[in-house]
């Protein structure tokens, strides 16, 4: 007797609709939640059963769920609801925001294997080396081994270990991974100062159920610990938990002090794993068997069924705001998980984000605060050096101040930082006799030179070791010896430093310090990062010369001195964020000095020391700061206390774009409390050989601003060659 089919409807990780309808045949038992495979078209697409079917299609037209995944739990019914909700406060597609959950499809389809080495009995006249010798005896005493822990345990390379199975020594199995139980939990006890202790009190007191805690304290107090606290008590009623961090780089010395106070390495989520390692962490986080996470933005979206606590660690950095795709703020979207989960949120910060300063005011946020460093350490000492005052060549960067500076540095054996959030040596290469720039072919934006030469800081560049490079599409090329307009030759001017010009500069001066450069160019993976931290944190470096991997969350003791190069960097441009943003950064990358017992030093290099950022860090009125910022916010409307949606339209063909955005403006609604400000080119007009044009719609904070904007696009039809992207709460105005 042939199957009943049963109508259901189905999420597709595709940008489209709210799902679509299928027949779930009778010996398919799925229930809401479950990961199938369906018909698309003429291929098959990975989804998820989300409820009944719509009735749109007669039942006899429905195309059958062709699989079932059994080994893998349906997706918890609170991930579901969270699903749908951030596609709706994203203005994004329920599918598209499912692609996020559904990163590692064959995780889902297939189960993980691992290749494993036995030995087999060997061959005659098999010539022998020492390397072979040392992986027979391991294997004899073996069943199976996996070709990492033989190469770890005997020293030999894969080639050695391949010959073997070539030779017939060796015999290589499949074995398919089935999905493991949890490590133990076993904490060494926690060393808590009365400070700390008072905090982790105040949070444990409200970990049932859903709410929101500002754990707030100056650099160096001992946030990590304190929330620590709250882990363990998760872990311990066999509930798992999130932690987010903003950066790759913050994730090595975190880990270890996790591992030294639970007994077991946490389970890391970042872009920069293998295929194979994502899979079996997702598998690993669906099946329970991953207590906790830590990792980047995308962790929120892993499939846990038995979510217990979320942590976002520097809650204000920039980098929680994804800007391709779905654009979603991570923290944000971490405060809903919890309330859709009904879990404790912490969020944790030395420089909390004004959004989350009003939400505690408000009372919406508990605010637990720490006022002191951990252990004793006093806050460094933060003094301006105004650059308008400076007698130094026009070539030259580092004030007299802080040259001395840096030498008493090194010749107490401390350590110094000198910070420049500008990657490359220059940002701009012109030509002196006719004044060519070098500009992207595809966006926007000057070309940035990156000098591959030594630490030579003439201003005849060696340009055949030179490139130039766009940091917004990725265009490279390499610098020419002779002017592309008037085919000069030997003119070039690199104008402004970046850090290999500041690293150049330091070299010249300190030639035998041992220097390192910490920046997204010169680190190029997670393991590399990881060596150059350890480094740093062992005294094998004596001036690091770093951008934003710097100013956040590591732990170096032998710090003592930090030199930011250009204090104004951030203040310019427009952004009405740029007070908040250069305020957090400068008081970050500070807090990375004195830590260790040694007194601290920051040299702050300014033109602008009468600005209201300069006086706050060197009069450490950093509360007087944030309240003119919230009254300036408050008057112009801004967020926290209005709310910002940003369209961006974007076209391969410049005179549409410009268009269409205009046909967008004079359609938007007309209300008394919505403001349409634009269309306006966005200030990066062209990105990746798209046209951009910007609109940007302030309302009041309790306006339900998704449905303005879905009103208003519901009633314009938009041409199939341009692109709108609608940005909610966009942290980004280019």
């Amino acid at each position: 007797m042939p199957d009943r089919l049963n109508p259901v409807r189905v999420l597709l990780p595709v940008n489209a609709g709210l799902g679509f309808d299928y027949a779930l045949p009778d010996h398919i038992l799925a229930v809401p939640g479950s990961y199938v495979i369906v018909p698309l078209g003429k291929r098959s697409v990975l989804g998820v059963v989300w409820g009944e079917a719509s009735g749109e299609i007669p039942k006899e037209r429905l195309r059958p769920v062709t699989v079932l995944c059994p080994d893998i739990p349906p997706m918890p019914e609170a991930m579901r609801r969270f699903i749908d909700w951030m596609a709706h406060y994203t203005f994004s597609s329920p599918g598209n925001v499912l692609k996020l959950c559904l990163g590692v499809p064959k995780a889902i389809t297939s189960p993980p294997a691992e290749i494993r080495y036995q030995l087999l009995p060997l061959p005659e006249g098999l010539p022998m080396t020492p390397q072979r010798n040392r992986v027979m005896k391991l294997l004899k005493d073996t069943d199976s081994l996996i070709a990492s822990e033989i190469m770890e345990r005997t020293g030999a390379g894969k080639g050695v270990i391949d010959g073997l199975v070539s030779a017939g020594a060796l015999i290589k199995t499949t074995i398919t991974l089935a999905p493991t139980l949890p490590p133990p939990i076993c904490t060494s006890p926690a060393r808590l100062n009365t400070s700390q202790q008072q905090a982790a009190d105040a949070i444990r007191q409200d970990t049932n159920g859903f709410c929101v805690t500002l754990l707030e304290g100056v650099t160096g107090s001992g946030k990590t610990e304190v929330y620590f606290d709250t882990i363990e008590q998760t872990l311990c009623a066999d509930k798992q938990a999130i932690v987010l961090l903003p950066e790759i780089a913050l994730t090595s010395q975190w880990v270890e002090r996790f591992h030294r106070r639970f007994g077991f390495p946490p389970v890391l989520w970042h872009s920069s794993l293998s295929e194979a390692e994502r899979k079996r962490t997702w598998r690993a986080v669906a099946h329970g068997a991953a207590p906790l996470v830590v990792g980047a933005r995308s962790a929120l979206f892993l499939p846990f069924p038995a979510l217990g606590l979320i942590v976002v660690d520097e809650e204000h950095d920039g980098s929680y705001k994804q800007e391709d795709g779905v654009l979603y703020h991570a923290r944000d979207m971490a405060v809903a998980r919890g309330w859709h989960e009904d879990i404790p949120v912490i969020l944790a910060s030395a420089t909390p984000s004004l959004e989350t300063l009003a939400n505690a005011e408000r009372g919406k946020y508990r605010r637990v605060h720490l006022e002191a460093r951990y252990g004793g350490a006093s806050m460094p000492d933060i003094a301006l050096i105004d650059m308008r005052r400076e007698k130094i060549p026009s070539s030259e960067f580092l004030s007299t101040e802080l040259r001395e500076s840096l030498a008493a540095t090194l010749e107490r054996r401390e350590q110094a930082l000198l910070f420049l959030n500008r990657r490359g040596y220059a940002p701009l290469l012109l030509c002196r006799a006719c004044g060519y720039r070098f500009a992207c072919p595809s966006c926007t934006a000057w070309l940035v030179l990156h000098q591959k030469s030594d630490n030579t800081r003439n201003e005849q560049l060696a340009t055949h070791h030179s490139q130039l490079q766009c940091h917004h599409c990725g265009y490279t090329q390499r610098a020419p010896k002779a002017c592309p307009s008037c085919e000069a030759e030997d003119k070039f001017a690199a104008c402004g430093p970046g850090v290999e010009r500041i690293a150049a500069e330091a070299a010249s001066l300190f030639p035998s310090a041992r220097h390192m450069i910490l920046a997204s160019d010169t680190i190029k993976t997670p393991a590399q990062l990881h060596e150059s931290i350890e480094a740093i944190a062992a005294g094998r470096v004596d001036i690091v010369i770093g951008t934003q991997l710097m100013a956040k969350g590591h732990h170096f003791p032998g710090l003592s001195l930090i030199g930011v190069i250009d204090g104004d960097l951030g203040l310019s441009g427009g952004d009405p964020r740029a007070i908040e943003r250069t305020w957090q950064m400068l008081h970050q990358v500070s807090g990375r000095a004195g830590r260790g017992g040694i007194p601290g030093r920051v040299l702050i290099q300014t033109c602008q020391p009468e600005h209201p950022v300069m006086r706050a860090l060197a009069g450490g009125d950093n509360e007087r700061l944030l309240e003119l910022e919230l009254e300036s916010r408050k008057a112009g409307g801004l967020p926290p206390f209005g709310r910002l949606a940003a369209l961006i339209i974007e076209g391969r063909d410049e005179k549409m774009a410009e268009t269409v955005a205009r046909k967008l403006a004079a359609h938007a609604p007309r209300r008394e409390d919505v403001r349409v400000l634009g269309p306006a080119p966005a200030p990066l007009y062209r990105l990746r050989g798209w046209f951009r044009w910007r609109l940007l719609v302030m309302t009041p904070r309790q306006a339900d601003i998704q449905r303005y904007l879905r009103e208003w696009l519901d009633a314009v039809e938009m041409p199939r060659l341009i692109k709108c992207k609608v940005d909610i709460d966009p942290m980004s105005f280019m």
